[in-house]
This record gives structure tokens, C-alpha cells and sequence, in this order.
């Protein structure tokens, strides 16, 4: 099996460090804030964050659902006591049924084909902003949990868990990730779990996205970093070839994702 391109964890985790502390010093804040969910990613985001600025300068907020797991409560305040960080603790339900009752009552279309991904969406924005609106209060620096797999194929919330000042592992594929948290110690239990959005009850990444991490990882590897073709990807890896295409149109078709918004020229440029 192809593998991905070594690298020095540990170098990694100081460039981060130091990233998070330029950030900081230039924006003029204090500190920052992330979303502690219970897995891998805002783990790492959070010991990183710790590392770089001290357990006083971080907030890692609890945003749950009645969709999010137990085990995932579990596991974000496992961490939150390990790195003896304030992590508040903010149930969303609430929030969103008001949202979705007071917009539902002026909607002419009772209901539609997206409404199931436009409810699920709506989460992370609420998620995004309590974060920000608690960032202002602070000021302090909203930090994204996103990898690059996930960026990449744009599996994330535009303006939800898309929205941040920063993205300390955002050039980590998702196997990278993994790697980093080893190396900070998260809990084995963080690690090996299965990646879960949590945006419906038994949601899994992989489930949703029907191919493992691992396969992913390495398609986006050859086709962006390596410049190979579709179906040299299928050989190398040995999977079918429409897994491959399927990949990589989700990485076009999210390309507005993570681009800056487009602004219309009052003028032609010359």
C-alpha cells in the first residue's frame, strides 16, 4: 500500500505552537477558543493550543446535541480534566429548534430535498457562532479543528466548523493527524475511536462518506501532491476506479468552500 510522506511530529507540533503564538501577538488577543467535540481533531487543536499559550489562555467549549454521543461527552471532558482547561458546557438544542421552528413558520416550502443536510448544517453554525460571540467577549482567536483531508474534499460546514481565524492542523492529512496526537499524548481512547461529525444518531465520517480515511488520505495525496491520474490512482491503490473519480469530484465540487469569497470590480482591469 502507498503510503504518505513521512514527517517530524514533534517539529510539526512547535511550528504550530509558534503559528498560534504569532497569531495571537498580531491580532492584539489574549487567548483563543475552540470546539471541544471528543474527537481526535479538537484534541490535538486543543493540546496544541495549551502547549502554545498556557491552560489560562484557552477556553475549549462543550457544544453538544442530542445527537452528539456518550462517548463523546466522555471523552471532551476526559481531555478537558487532563489539560485542566475551562470548557464550559452549552447544550445547542434549544438554539437550533428555535431557529428551525421561527424559519419553518415563514417558509412557504414546508419541505425539500436538502432539508435533512440544511438541519444538520445548521448546528455547526450555531456551534460557529457561540464560539465567536464568546471569542469578541474575550478577545480572544477562534481556532478551527479542520484537517486537510476534510478540507480538501470539503467535508465540513461553510460557515459553521469552516469558520475560524486559524487552522493549526489544517495541512494534516487525517492518518497525520493521528500521528501528532500520539506524540501529545491524547487518550488512546481519543485516538482509536471511530471519527463521527455527530450530526444524526450512529453518523460516521467513513459510513457517510462510504470510503475509509485511509484510502482517502492517499487518493488526495497522488492526485494534489503527486500529480497522478485517476486511473494510475486506482492501480497504485488497488480500488476501484469510481471511488477514485468520486474523490476527486468532491474535491472540485468544494472548491467555493475554500476559496475567499468572490467580489464583483466596479472596473475592468486594464
Amino acid at each position: 500500500m502507498i503510503q504518505l510522506p513521512n514527517f517530524d511530529e514533534r517539529e510539526f507540533i512547535e511550528r504550530a505552537c509558534s503559528m498560534i503564538q504569532k497569531k495571537v501577538s498580531e491580532s492584539k488577543t489574549e487567548g483563543v477558543v475552540l470546539g471541544l467535540s471528543g474527537g481526535i481533531d479538537s484534541a490535538v487543536v486543543a493540546c496544541l493550543a495549551v502547549r502554545a499559550l498556557g491552560a489560562e489562555n484557552v477556553i475549549a467549549y462543550r457544544l453538544p446535541s442530542k445527537t452528539t454521543s456518550d462517548e463523546d461527552l466522555f471523552d471532551a471532558k476526559l481531555l478537558k480534566d487532563e489539560l485542566d482547561i475551562r470548557s464550559p458546557y452549552i447544550g445547542i438544542d434549544e438554539i437550533h429548534d428555535i431557529i428551525l421552528k421561527t424559519c419553518d413558520a415563514s417558509d412557504d416550502n414546508a419541505t425539500c430535498e436538502n432539508d435533512d443536510i440544511s438541519v444538520a448544517n445548521l448546528k455547526p453554525r450555531i456551534r460557529m457562532a457561540i464560539l465567536y460571540y464568546f471569542a469578541s467577549k474575550h478577545n480572544y482567536l477562534v481556532l478551527g479543528t479542520g484537517n486537510r483531508t476534510e478540507l480538501e474534499i470539503g467535508y465540513f460546514t461553510k460557515f459553521g466548523d469552516g469558520g475560524s481565524d486559524l487552522l493549526p492542523i489544517g495541512d494534516l492529512f487525517k492518518e497525520d493527524v493521528k500521528k501528532v496526537a500520539i506524540t501529545l499524548g491524547v487518550p488512546e481512547t481519543i485516538i482509536n475511536k471511530v471519527p463521527t461529525a455527530g450530526l444524526w444518531p450512529d453518523q460516521t465520517d467513513e459510513k457517510e462518506l462510504g470510503l475509509t480515511y485511509h484510502k482517502i488520505d492517499r487518493i488526495l495525496y497522488l492526485y494534489l501532491d503527486e500529480g497522478n491520474n485517476p486511473e494510475d490512482i486506482a492501480d497504485l491503490l488497488e480500488i476501484p476506479l469510481s471511488d477514485v473519480k468520486r474523490i476527486i469530484q468532491l474535491h472540485k465540487n468544494s472548491e467555493h468552500k475554500r476559496k475567499k469569497i468572490p467580489i464583483v470590480k466596479k472596473s475592468q482591469a486594464l
